[in-house]
């Protein structure tokens, strides 16, 4: 070996539960998560350990169903309290129920659990988040200017948002709403 040459990297330790543990620890600490995202981080995880250690990740997908089953059983991780906060998050950014269930469908959350969480005032909710885009994106009547002319593409991008039809006619043609949700 010449003075230029690194010496190969020591391979990661072996995956353990503790290993798993203080994964799933550090990952919750900084994200909220659904129990089948933080699967998935951690099969990630394991999967990259593995790869580098030259061995099966099979192997170590009881292990990751335990820790799951651990951080639901000690309510770190609540599938119901997520998709509340998300909802709440993404209502207020302006994101319509179809856009949400979408996203939180891809976060691995159940169709009864978004549908119980979307459930309330949603004709309300929809409204005041279709509001919100609007106004983020200067559209409709929080359009600097002449709005006329830019009528169909502001409906055009609610409706790619997600809202209907209706409900976009309403906010693109109607007056500015004070607030948010």
């Amino acid at each position: 070996m010449t003075d230029h040459e690194k010496p190969a990297p020591k391979p990661p330790r072996k995956v353990t539960p503790t290993y798993l543990q203080r994964a799933a620890l550090a990952y919750l600490e900084r994200y909220a998560s659904s129990a089948e995202n933080l699967r998935r981080v951690l099969k990630r995880k394991v999967d990259k350990r593995c790869r580098l250690r030259g061995e099966d990740p099979a192997e170590f997908q009881e292990m990751i169903d335990e820790v799951v089953a651990k951080s639901l059983r000690t309510g770190l991780v609540n599938d119901t309290r997520y998709a509340e906060a998300r909802i709440a998050t993404l209502r207020r950014r302006g994101g319509s129920a179809r856009a949400i269930q979408a996203k939180l469908s891809a976060k691995g959350i159940d169709r009864a659990t978004i549908a119980t969480a979307l459930e309330g005032g949603e004709e309300d909710d929809e409204e005041k988040a279709a509001h919100a885009l609007a106004r983020r994106r200067k559209l409709g009547p929080y359009r600097p200017g002449e709005r006329a002319p830019h009528r169909d593409k502001d409906l055009a991008t609610l409706a790619r948002a997600g809202f209907r039809f209706d409900i976009a006619r309403q906010v693109i043609d109607g007056e500015k709403e004070d607030g948010g949700i």
